[in-house]
């Protein structure tokens, strides 16, 4: 009974994912999510990047990381963003700098949505 509550949890940390995707692409003119359904696989996706590879940038760029007191993780997140534009069809994000703002807004609406995709990382 429990794998079916983490199942329909899970689901629903998606869809809330999806919903916060959506409303940051609104938001922003540099951000370009064609579909619902590419919401959802743009939040799957970005949390399974924040579990798999964003620890191990974040320990390979700990000096720069301490250097700039913390502030090199946002750098970190928007490469994990660019990188889930390059991977999905149908969601583009116009450069670096909407990257870092599609990152910063969607941990905030996130966060105020209640997702916890990807563990203790936020999206």
């Amino acid at each position: 009974m429990s794998n079916s509550k983490d199942a329909v949890n899970i689901l629903i940390q998606l869809v809330l994912g999806g919903i916060a995707v959506l409303i940051t692409q609104y938001l922003l003119p540099g951000v370009v999510v064609e579909s619902f359904v590419t919401a959802i696989v743009v939040a799957a996706l970005i949390a399974i990047l924040n579990i798999t590879i964003k620890p191990l940038l974040i320990l390979l760029t700990i000096p720069i990381t301490v250097f700039t007191l913390g502030l090199f993780l946002l750098v970190i997140n928007a490469l994990m963003i660019l990188l889930a534009a390059e991977i999905v069809p149908g969601f583009a994000v116009n450069g670096f700098w909407w990257a870092l703002l599609f990152g910063l807004i969607l941990g905030l609406i996130n966060s105020l949505l209640g997702v916890s995709l990807g563990g203790n990382t936020k999206v």
